[in-house]
């Protein structure tokens, strides 16, 4: 027997429908690249615009199931791209500007683009991509005709003002089926070619249900959110969608992301909730540390990307009153896996471990199933200890890799492995302890980089640090910690390595310590350690 329900189907255009129609005059307020004041508009106004895109975007061709790329920034432009484009049943491609030039091409070549929007930042980027990617047949630059540049090797270069001003905001949305694709990310191709993560409707609907959760991102309609984290970055973690289901007035920063011009919107807007990566929040801590600052409204935040050092979430909880909630996620989970927020029965624990467990990634939000298993895929224990590769599924999880690219990852029981490796706790808390390629494996016993890591970062000489394996003529490899001083900050490799004491087993203290200008990173911020394996490659310890 089947339910007597509506069988409406779950897309994209609802979200900015629903925005239009009951919160038609909450602002989205956008820094716009080409500079000038702060651009104010609203969710009834983006709707609609939206709709002249649509119309502007048939006109040129587009047709349902086309990719059309976008390297953009934060902007009440790019959401509207955002839903231009899936709500005509087209796909919408974000590309990341961070990424190597020969994956950028890479990735608008194996998308087959048919569109490429762009910021006008991206205008020298773009030029120089243009001759490599040849199923891209327009070229739209995100201004008005008044920052036309007046040369370019572009061919048949558009304007995006131009176009929607030629067009009426009632364009129709077709009734797509709900498991149409509606958005493409590309991984950041740490170790091979980036490999895309085809989004459907229903699959960005659920997980935007899920990211409002209390006890996930918990934003209303009384909520000022800015995403730090770029549209670009896996749907800037959902917020674009999130957003309008709730009603939340959004403040966009685009390109200005110094902790000074963040500062001023949050303080300038009333910002209330805001999500990005640990490099960006360790930068703002400093600007605060140095006024003093203090935020008037702002009082939540996510931090995912990369594991969030205690010593992060402590100073900003206790110097700045602000929460933070770490999360944990990829580009194939849409991309929310676990957040970390804690249940009625540890509010009675002692603040410490109260502290200790929300330093964790958290707890699986609904629509996402986890489980850590052995070398030979047995599900391990979740008592906080015992350790294994992290699989996860759910109705938001990616199934296969977009243009049939094959993967190991994809397991045939129909979990996906995710290449991290963790603990569970009895309440069901995720630790990531390592990436499975990252692990140190010493004498038969295994030590978290991560960990030695963020305890390193929490030195106050200490900018950023890593960890890597290398070789040892007697316990196989043992740990070497890389390190970047804070400008004007002096400490010795024997002082480090002190401040470890008490804090770890003795036998997992790093061997070594090698001071660096700088860290290799990724596209999306994460530590490259892949580059710091070849740097240090022949890197020798003595027995």
């Amino acid at each position: 027997m089947l339910g007597l329900m509506m069988p409406t189907p779950l897309l994209v255009k609802g979200l900015i429908e629903h925005a239009a129609r009951w919160h038609g005059s909450t602002e989205i307020v956008s820094r716009l690249p080409e500079g000038g004041p702060l651009h104010r508009t609203t969710y009834a106004q983006v709707h609609a615009r939206a709709r002249q895109l649509a119309h502007a975007f048939t006109r040129l061709g587009v047709a349902p199931g086309a990719r059309v790329a976008t390297l953009a920034w934060n902007t009440h432009r790019h959401l509207e791209l955002y839903y231009g484009i899936s709500g005509l049943g087209a796909v919408c491609h974000t590309i990341n500007p961070r990424l190597f030039f020969e994956q950028l091409v890479y990735i608008v070549n194996h998308a087959e683009d048919e569109v490429l929007c762009f910021d006008l930042t991206f205008l020298p980027l773009v030029e120089k991509l243009a001759p490599h990617c040849p199923t891209v047949r327009h070229w739209v630059l995100l201004t008005g005709a008044a920052h036309r540049p007046a040369a370019t090797s572009l061919p048949g270069l558009l304007d995006y003002e131009t176009l929607l001003a030629a067009e009426q905001p009632n364009f129709e949305w077709p009734e797509l089926d709900e498991n149409t694709a509606s958005s493409l990310c590309y991984t950041s191709g740490t170790t091979d070619q980036p490999k895309g993560v085809l989004y459907s409707h229903r699959s960005t609907l659920l997980h935007s249900y899920a990211a409002s959760l209390p006890d996930c991102f918990g934003c209303g309609a009384r909520d000022v959110v800015l995403p730090v984290v770029p549209m670009f970055h896996v749907n800037a973690w959902g917020i674009p969608y999130l957003a309008p289901l709730n009603g939340c007035k959004l403040v966009m920063p685009g390109p200005a992301l110094d902790p000074a011009s963040l500062f001023e919107l949050f303080e300038s807007e009333g910002v209330t909730f805001s999500a990005g990566v640990p490099t960006i929040w360790f930068g703002l801590l400093q600007f605060m540390r140095e006024g003093p600052r203090r935020f008037s409204t702002l009082r939540r935040m996510i931090v995912g990307g990369a594991s969030c050092p205690p010593a992060l979430l402590r100073a900003f909880a206790e110097e700045l009153g602000v929460e933070i909630r770490h999360a944990w996620g990829m580009s194939e989970t849409s991309p929310l896996g676990t957040v970390s927020t804690l249940k009625t029965n540890q509010l009675s624990w002692p603040p410490a471990e109260q502290f200790r467990e929300l330093t964790k990634q958290g707890r699986a939000i609904y629509g996402v199933d986890m489980e850590i298993v052995d070398d030979a895929g047995q599900p391990l224990p979740h008592d906080g200890v015992a350790f294994g590769d992290l699989l996860v599924r759910g109705p938001f999880i990616a199934s296969g890799y977009f243009g049939g690219v094959q993967s190991s990852q994809f397991a045939a029981s129909g979990w996906f492995r995710t290449g991290d490796v963790g603990t569970i706790d009895a309440e069901g808390f995720l630790q990531i302890t390592d990436r499975s390629k990252d692990v140190i494996k010493s004498g038969g016993e295994w030590i978290s980089s991560i960990d030695l890591e963020n305890l390193a970062v929490a030195h106050p000489a200490v900018a950023e640090a890593a960890v890597i394996g290398v070789p040892h003529p007697k316990w196989s490899e043992r740990p070497l910690l890389i390190v970047v001083r804070k400008p004007g900050q002096q400490v010795s490799a024997q002082e480090l390595l002190a401040f470890y004491d008490g804090k770890i087993a003795a036998w997992q203290r790093p061997d070594a310590v090698e001071f660096v200008e700088q860290l290799p990173h990724t596209a999306t911020g994460k530590l490259l350690k892949t580059q710091l394996r070849q740097d240090f490659a022949g890197y020798e310890l003595k027995a």
